[in-house]
Parts: C-alpha cells; sequence; structure tokens
C-alpha cells in the first residue's frame, strides 16, 4: 500500500546576513491559545539552534564559511 508523501508547510525567512526556510513538522495549530502557540515555537526554535551549534556540521560550516 503506497502513502502520499506528507507535505509540510514552508516558511522562507529572509534578512541581510541570512535565507533560512523552515519546515515545519510540528502542528501548532493544535494549541489553540495564540500566545502559547508562539512560545512553543519559539522553545523549538531555540531548541534547534542549540542542537545545531552542538552538531559537528556547525563546526564544518563555520570552519568553511
Amino acid at each position: 500500500m503506497d502513502f502520499p508523501e506528507l507535505e509540510y508547510p514552508k516558511i522562507e525567512l529572509e534578512t541581510d546576513d541570512l535565507k533560512v526556510i523552515l519546515t515545519l513538522k510540528k502542528d501548532y495549530s493544535k494549541i489553540k491559545d495564540l500566545e502559547e502557540r508562539k512560545k512553543e515555537f519559539i522553545t523549538d526554535i531555540k531548541e534547534f539552534i542549540e542542537e545545531f551549534t552542538t552538531n559537528p556540521e556547525f563546526e564544518e560550516l563555520m570552519d568553511y564559511y
């Protein structure tokens, strides 16, 4: 039985220094309170950054660029 691949929402963010495409795998809409939804998203972003910066790929990226 074949299952269609899930499509996750994508958000493109750009500043003068960075361009990031976020793919949201978590359904934040399940959190009904908007302020709580924002807090949850911010917490997840912070955790992602923390995890990324402790990863060897981060060191490689910084060494290269």
